[in-house]
């Protein structure tokens, strides 16, 4: 005897397609916040990221981007379930079932796959993120920093979205049980979603508006600075707010009108057309959420060719092998030591220059900052540290010989004017043992590409060299010296150099770039506490000489072109991971994502193809009206994102100095060939899904 239950249970299983997109949907979301959110708190990131840096805010915002894309996935995906649901309620209410008499077994079939598949996927992102991790580590670089910890912290991110994929998916259930019409329930499924059309200015306008606010949210904070100065709070990035609009608008037009005339033969491809419209709302959707999925995996894979690209650039132009700066009360190796153990390892030495350099306080305007965010600046005398070095001595450096008149002082900025470490605007300058005084005034640029970084270098005349350096101690003045390999250098020598070199040093050396002995002086005069002493942001340590900070931040870390190169890798490793995890995160729900719409696609429009078929339609037509349905999903998304983040990357490289540095060129040609690589990726996929919709609909 055939009862409600067992009619329940036939139609639940006829049904288990839906189920199962419902099931992976859930599973792929919550694996990927997992496995994200498990990255962004783990020990071994936070570790290199230093807080309240740029790094560690892309992260933020480009996993702002994957969670709300992934949100938008789950609540399409519940949506989808529930239409294709209504039929099955839809039917037993038709044959007496009441909605008290259903609601049980509804909430324990909702509740039962939603638990199943969100609580697997937030324990199946700790192996998916361990073994992506490993593979990186066994195939790429690997390294003592690179041990990846885990922190349970994570499911502070990952329980909360669990609970809103079950709290979404229960409150679905409730609303499509209180359905009163049973004709309408059962004809759910077919109803369509048409999108409201706007005319075919909404394209256009979508493109300006995109580039707008992509223009506006990037200079807005600079803006509000010199405006009021005082910081940007935080509802500035609403600037952004054109970047979405601008992408809705371009989806729409896609969507209704699509970007080929029609007039000349307006009944051409209305089948595809229309299919298109009728669903136009969900498509839309999908359309823009995969975008700015896209857009964040190129933003974050663009983050390794550039980084490299400069990188491999500058260290192959260096005119010195090795150039190694100290403080002078520092008992460093000489130079027949450094010779002598060139020579174990076969090497001759040549080319050798050294000089020696003050470290002097600049004056100059010093922001003020208030608690409320605001700022004023106010005339100190003790501004900053600066590394002076005296004509002669610049010469014997670098072979340039330069005119510093009496009385003025030059900066040394890279060939190019986009490495400005330096500041233009000092008057005076004081010696911190004597506070003696030299007014100054700034004569223009000399350039020196390796004596380029974080604490600038400077130049003056001999005689103003002499007085200011009178009675000014040790630990406030500097030597350096160079040299290079005579023929192929050794690596095993340069890393034994470099350890030998760290070991010279004592604990009053033990610094990273960012700390400044001049307003460590003045705090001190103050009575005041010098941030530098209470910061432990990318603290560094003896101990630890190839750490990944200590190479960045040390402040007087050498120059040494066979180290950098073949340790570019192993000093940024997880920096290079985090953002290739990123790209790939986002990425692979772009792709799922658009997959998933096409089989939806397939599975709405069954009933139009076999209509097709009846009328006479060749496979071969109904195979080209499947890839004009799946064509945009995966077409649009992938031009618009992956255009738009190139031209935004391109404009943030011209805007941080005002031209384009042959490195940057290079790089973002770099950038160009992934996308490329990222282009193929896509089409595969697209291929695969072309073949499983026709499968689906029986038109192979």
């Amino acid at each position: 005897m055939m009862t409600i239950q067992k009619m329940e249970q036939k139609l639940q299983k006829a049904d288990h397609k839906q189920a199962k997109l419902y099931l992976f949907c859930n599973f792929l979301s919550l694996m990927l916040i997992s496995a994200y959110s498990a990255m962004m708190c783990s020990p071994t990131v936070l570790n290199i990221l230093p807080g309240g840096g740029d790094s560690r805010k892309q992260m933020y915002a480009i996993f702002t981007l994957a969670l709300f894309g992934c949100v938008v996935f789950t609540v399409y995906a519940a949506s989808l379930f529930f239409r294709k649901k209504s039929r099955q309620l839809g039917i037993l209410m038709a044959l007496g079932a009441s909605r008290k008499r259903l609601a049980p077994g509804l909430f324990r079939e909702v509740l039962s796959l939603s638990f199943f598949s969100s609580f697997a996927g937030i324990l199946a992102g700790f192996p998916f993120i361990w073994i992506l991790w490993n593979l990186f580590r066994i195939f790429i670089i690997d390294s003592a920093e690179m041990k990846l910890i885990l922190s349970l912290k994570c499911l502070l991110i990952s329980v909360p979205f669990f609970l809103l994929v079950v709290a979404f998916a229960c409150f679905t259930a409730f609303r499509y049980l209180q359905k009163t019409n049973i004709l309408d329930v059962v004809q759910e499924e077919h109803k369509n979603e048409p999108v409201k059309s706007f005319g075919k200015w909404c394209g256009p306008v979508g493109i300006i508006l995109l580039l707008f606010g992509a223009i506006a949210g990037y200079s807005g904070p600079m803006l509000y600075q010199t405006l009021f100065q005082a910081y940007s709070p935080a509802w500035i990035n609403l600037l952004y707010a054109p970047v979405f609009i601008g992408l809705y608008l371009i989806m729409l037009h896609t969507v209704t009108h699509g970007w080929k005339s029609i007039k000349r033969n307006p009944y051409k491809n209305i089948i595809s057309r229309s299919m298109m419209k009728f669903q136009g709302r969900q498509t839309v959707n999908n359309l823009l959420v995969t975008t700015v999925l896209i857009a964040g995996a190129c933003f974050a894979v663009f983050y390794t060719p550039m980084l490299g690209t400069g990188s491999m650039i500058e260290t192959n132009n260096r005119t010195y092998d090795y150039l190694f700066h100290y403080r002078a009360d520092q008992d460093v190796m000489s130079r027949e030591e450094i010779e002598a153990q060139a020579a174990e390892y076969g090497l001759t030495l040549t080319d050798w220059n050294s000089c020696d350099y003050l470290t002097l306080a600049m004056d100059g305007m010093e922001r003020i900052e208030e608690e409320d965010g605001s700022f004023y600046f106010e005339y100190t005398e003790l501004l900053q540290s600066g590394k002076f070095l005296s004509a002669s001595a610049f010469a014997d450096i670098t072979g340039q010989s330069v005119n510093v008149a009496p009385g003025t002082y030059l900066a040394v900025s890279n060939t190019a004017e986009t490495s400005l470490y330096v500041y233009l605007e000092s008057t005076q300058l004081t010696n911190m043992s004597t506070r003696a005084k030299l007014p100054v005034k700034f004569a223009g640029l000399a350039h020196y590409d390796m004596l380029t970084d974080s604490v600038g270098y400077y130049i003056l005349n001999d005689a103003d060299y002499q007085t200011i350096a009178e009675g000014l101690t040790k630990d406030w003045m500097g030597e350096m010296f160079c040299f290079n390999a005579d023929g192929t250098d050794s690596y095993p020598f340069a890393t034994s150099l470099f350890h030998r070199f760290v070991d010279c040093f004592g604990p009053e050396c033990e610094l990273p770039h960012y700390y400044d002995p001049v307003i460590k002086a003045k705090c001190d005069e103050n009575g005041e506490v010098y941030w530098g002493d209470t910061d432990d942001m990318t603290a560094i340590h003896f101990s630890k000489p190839d750490a990944s900070d200590f190479r960045a931040y040390w402040t007087y870390m050498p120059k040494i072109r066979i180290l950098d190169q073949n340790d570019f890798l192993r000093n940024f490793a997880v920096f290079l991971m985090i953002f290739i995890f990123i790209a790939i995160v986002c990425m692979s729900a772009a792709l799922v994502i658009s997959y998933t719409r096409c089989q939806t696609i397939a599975l709405n429009n069954h009933y139009i193809f076999d209509d097709l078929k009846k009328l006479g339609a060749s496979p071969d037509f109904l195979a080209t009206e499947v890839k004009k349905q799946c064509r945009p999903i995966f077409q649009i998304p992938s031009l618009v994102g992956m255009t738009a983040m190139f031209l935004l990357y391109s404009m943030i490289m011209y805007a941080n100095d005002g031209k384009f540095e042959f490195s940057e060129i290079c790089g973002l040609g770099v950038c160009l060939s992934i996308l490329l690589i990222i282009g193929v990726l896509i089409y595969l996929v697209y291929l695969r899904t072309i073949q499983t919709v026709k499968r689906n609909l029986g038109i192979l």
